[in-house]
């Protein structure tokens, strides 16, 4: 597994790459936003660790160049700011997960597992199952890991695709918060709605004809969540 650390804290940096690779990662390292956008372009990784406060460039600016190249690439937001508007906005911009600094290496290790069980489907070599899923106009063909909408491409980082897939596959049952929580980011929940609620808009805004009037994954008041019959419902 390819992974792109982007750090301007020199320590840190280092701290972090020398242990992903005693892990067995291979580690490509960037100092700031414009060598962290160069070197993404050039190469091919299965995810990035990004912090927010770089120089030449901003961590969000790299996280919206990464997004805009169509890449839905796991990107992990590395950030010493932790208040409920930083981290919606991070993940409303496109970021799959967020560590707050000061972290332990083994932290970010679990997180970065948590992400690639999610992203690299079949990595391990386990066999794809043949079957496409549907829901009205939407059709997601696990094969190839794709999603279409009335035949049209729909692309979806890999938080959005589980929390698709995982209604998908269960039709008829309705999720709580915390069961999504727990089975798309695969840690406990603790009470923090943002990481969810905000996956769940972005994921509307991709495949509802009018995300404010959801029909495809709709709001069970007081519940959770649950996907639709196509009349909002």
């Amino acid at each position: 597994m390819r992974l792109l650390l982007v750090e301007d804290d020199e320590e840190i940096s280092a701290m972090l790459g020398d242990f992903l690779e005693s892990e067995g990662f291979s580690v490509d390292t960037a100092a700031d936003g414009e060598a962290g956008c160069a070197r993404f372009s050039a190469a091919q990784y299965d995810l990035v660790l990004l912090d927010l406060m770089l120089p030449r460039r901003s961590g969000l600016d790299v996280l919206r160049a990464i997004r805009k190249s169509g890449s839905t690439v796991p990107v992990i937001i590395l950030s010493a700011r932790d208040s409920d508007s930083d981290v919606t906005l991070d993940l409303g911009l496109g970021a799959d997960d967020y560590v707050v600094k000061p972290f332990s290496v083994s932290q970010v290790l679990a997180r970065i597992k948590a992400n690639l069980r999610r992203s690299t489907v079949w990595a391990e070599g386990a066999e794809a199952p043949a079957e496409v899923l549907r829901a009205g106009a939407l059709a997601m063909d696990c094969a190839a890991h794709r999603v279409e909408k009335d035949g049209i491409p729909v692309e979806l980082t890999a938080k959005e695709y589980s929390i698709l897939e995982l209604l998908l596959r269960n039709p008829r049952r309705v999720y709580t918060k915390a069961q999504l929580y727990a089975a798309v980011w695969g840690e406990a929940y603790l009470g923090d709605e943002n990481a969810v609620n905000v996956h769940i808009s972005r994921l509307r805004s991709k495949v509802e004809d009018d995300p404010k009037k959801p029909r495809c994954i709709c709001t069970v008041w007081g519940i959770g969540y649950k996907l639709g019959d196509g009349d909002g419902r």
